[in-house]
């Protein structure tokens, strides 16, 4: 981050100096609220858990090199500005370096694919300059300062993502980091039950073009031209609006959509100043998408159609768990999808993992589907016939309720015999997929992220004598 003297932190963070020997000593190393992370010239800011405060580290944290300690109370010998709320008090931090640099603000929002279309931005954003992104899904009121806060002199492009669970957290964040491009993806079924319905998610959503400045501001919202709540938000900003999309409105659009025999999607990209092919290395249709947005943003920022497409076909999976593909020595291949699902993102990964497993039998290993309220049991029956539908191989569904609605909507559908089957946890879809595996095969494995299906495709790529955590 830009240099910031302890005086200007609690000049920011309306705090108050304590044991502070010289108020002008710098905090040059990254802000962090993990003690094990400090670096030398780092702030450590000391959040109060449930189960676990930060200021019982704040100690330790200035012995490993921070300069002082973001607190709600004093500390006996420790340097700390003191604040009413740390939170807030980070925001205003990173509030204050973002007005400092003048970066160009992306921030993208949307029920699936935030973070997959946030690593194909940074990744196409980098090609024309210095870019930081958010790490993960660090997009919430913690994440989000963090990851703008590493931002410094140099930083062109500050990527971010912003996640929602309710009305005025996008408003909330885009409040911290004002955007000057503002994304979003789409509106569907993530977090139903906490909103109560479509319409306000797409409320909460659409909070994010609400923020952008006007058109002869600079201010563009970028929208979905193939989802009619996201485009309908273009009456809800007075910054200019750019179409993306399989719409023949869609300013930036895919035509000739294939997948190739790896089920990576292949297209031509047309943005309003030319026309390149793509082929991309993730794999799923879907990603057509998500492709499209970054290729908008892109775009708007003064890239080329050929330029976006070469950077497009050479990126790559950045975040853990999205559909990470390996091939095991026996040919078998594992998806691990198992960072977070919903409706529409299991929807997508079914029909990748059909696409993937031409000529090669395929299993779905499939878990709940969190925060759904009242859709859970017509989600996951849903979701069961689909694979049905698709003509997946076998549908192993792990776990309890949830996973028993899954594997009846495929009993329903018309699955017979061993082809879809409800074991316990994870430790049973191991020995179960290790008996009956044989090479070619591949096998999807997706869940929430609560249900810590990621150790089932851990273990399978561990062998034979690999373990599963926490059974």
């Amino acid at each position: 981050m830009i240099a910031l003297s302890l005086a200007e932190v609690a000049t920011l963070t309306g705090g108050q100096p304590h044991d502070i020997p010289d108020p002008e000593l710098l905090v040059t190393g990254p802000v962090v609220i993990d003690s094990r992370k400090v670096e030398a010239g780092s702030l450590f800011a000391a959040f109060a858990g449930e189960n676990v405060d930060g200021h019982d580290y704040a100690r330790g944290a200035v012995d490993a090199g921070a300069v002082a300690v973001l607190a709600t109370r004093p500390l006996d010998g420790v340097p700390a500005v003191v604040v009413d709320d740390v939170q807030r008090a980070l925001g205003a931090l990173a509030r204050a370096v973002v007005a400092r640099l003048g970066t160009r603000v992306v921030a993208l929002t949307g029920s699936a694919g935030k973070t997959s279309t946030k690593d194909l931005i940074a990744q196409v954003l980098q090609r024309k300059g210095p870019t930081v992104w958010t790490p993960g899904s660090l997009n919430n009121e913690i994440g989000l300062p963090l990851t703008a806060l590493t931002a410094d002199a140099a930083t062109e492009h500050l990527v971010l993502e912003m996640g929602a669970r309710g009305i005025g957290h996008i408003r909330y964040l885009t409040e911290l980091t004002p955007p000057s491009v503002g994304l979003v993806l789409n509106v569907g079924s993530a977090h139903i039950g906490e909103f109560g319905g479509r319409e306000q998610i797409a409320q909460a959503k659409g909070e994010m073009v609400e923020a952008l400045p006007s058109a002869e501001e600079g201010g563009t919202a970028v929208l979905n031209a193939d989802d009619p709540l996201v485009k309908a938000m273009a009456s809800r900003t007075k910054a200019r609006v750019l179409l993306f999309g399989e719409a023949d409105e869609a300013d930036v659009r895919a035509e000739n959509v294939h997948l190739t025999d790896a089920g990576q999607p292949s297209f031509r990209l047309r943005t309003p100043t030319g026309c390149s092919d793509v082929t991309l290395r993730l794999y799923g249709e879907h990603h057509v998408s998500n492709a499209l947005a970054a290729a908008a943003v892109a775009h708007e920022l003064g890239m080329s159609a050929e330029e976006i497409a070469t950077a497009l076909s050479g990126a790559g999976t950045l975040s853990r768990w999205r559909m990470e593909v390996t091939e095991r020595p026996d040919g078998v291949t594992i998806v691990n999808d198992a960072y977070n699902a919903n409706p529409e993102s299991m929807r997508a990964a079914l029909r990748a993992l059909v696409a993937m497993g031409r000529g090669r039998r395929t299993w779905a290993v499939l878990g709940t589907m969190a925060e759904l309220g009242d859709e859970a049991l017509a989600e996951h029956d849903a979701v069961g016939r689909l694979a049905v539908r698709l003509n997946v191989g076998k549908l192993v569904a792990v776990g309890g309720r949830e996973a028993s609605w899954l594997q009846l909507g495929a009993y329903n559908e018309g699955s017979w015999g061993e082809e879809s089957v409800h074991v316990s946890d994870a430790r049973a879809a191991v020995d179960l997929l290790r008996r009956e595996l044989r090479p070619g095969d591949v096998v999807l494995v997706k869940a929430s992220r609560s249900v810590g299906l990621e150790k089932v495709a851990e273990a399978l790529l561990q062998g034979a004598e690999g373990e599963v955590a926490g059974r």
